[in-house]
């Protein structure tokens, strides 16, 4: 049985923003949720090499002391969101948001990849500014302003248990505020911009026929133009042997692979 949360991938999509569905996310959940009245923002404090989303599988099933789902999304350096979990996840422990006390019951996780660092700032453009817009986007479905976006340091008890996310919240909700006033927040010039001719590819949607036949010939399935199965599993594999997360989708950094 589907949990309630089923909303999360078109509500992201809708605003704008690369999303990858984790196999069986429908389904995965400790129950379903409560009555969502808000965003937890994290980081994942993942340490080594800075991949792209190298907590993923751990989101997934969890920790030897914690059982997974550890949060409903993952947030990549690339700005992507994996879908992770459609149920209630175990990611805020005890503590207190206005008013809120049961956050895994309330809260919707958000685990961005980042090691919390020194070393890992300032955070990606992309990333920050997909950060920005998939929490408002989330509190716009809810119906709640940005006050109810708060950072695990500011919610967990007692006062000091947790340091995530490592950027300070205050001038966040600031921007997620005015993302859902309307402003038009843009990034800075050095962020990663998907070229036009480029759109983004994956499978189940209506895409390119000419550019998945150039994503065809690249990654070695016969060029037919349709993202079907076969070029989807071919995509991961090109993926996977080019070091990068085998999510299935062509967008940006997947095109600069293939050139």
């Amino acid at each position: 049985m589907a949990y309630s949360l089923t909303w999360l991938p078109k509500v992201l999509q809708d605003a704008g923003l690369k999303v990858s569905e984790c196999p069986g996310w429908e389904t995965r959940g400790h129950g379903d949720m409560g009555k969502v009245l808000g965003v937890l923002c994290h980081h994942t404090a993942t340490p080594g090499k800075k991949a792209n989303m190298p907590t993923l599988d751990l989101l997934i099933t969890g920790r030897s002391d914690l059982a997974g789902p550890l949060s409903q999304l993952g947030l990549g350096r690339d700005g992507t969101y994996y879908i992770v979990a459609a149920g209630r996840c175990y990611h805020a422990g005890a503590g207190s948001f206005q008013g809120i006390t049961a956050g895994n019951s309330s809260f919707i996780g958000i685990e961005a990849e980042n090691t919390g660092g020194s070393d890992d700032r300032p955070w990606p453009e992309v990333q920050m500014d997909a950060y920005h817009r998939g929490v408002a986007a989330i509190l716009k479905h809810i119906g709640k302003g940005a006050e109810f976006c708060a950072g695990h340091k500011e919610y967990a008890l007692p006062m000091g248990r947790k340091t995530d996310p490592s950027f300070d919240m205050d001038p966040f909700r600031a921007t997620v505020s005015a993302i859902l006033q309307g402003d038009t927040i843009t990034m800075q010039a050095s962020a990663p911009v998907q070229p036009a001719t480029r759109p983004t590819l994956r499978h189940g949607l209506e895409n390119d026929a000419a550019m998945v036949k150039l994503v065809q010939a690249k990654v070695g399935v016969p060029a037919d133009g349709v993202f079907g199965p076969n070029t989807l599993a071919a995509v991961r594999d090109f993926q996977t042997a080019n070091g990068v997360t085998a999510d299935g989708i062509v967008g940006p950094q997947t095109w600069g692979l293939i050139g």
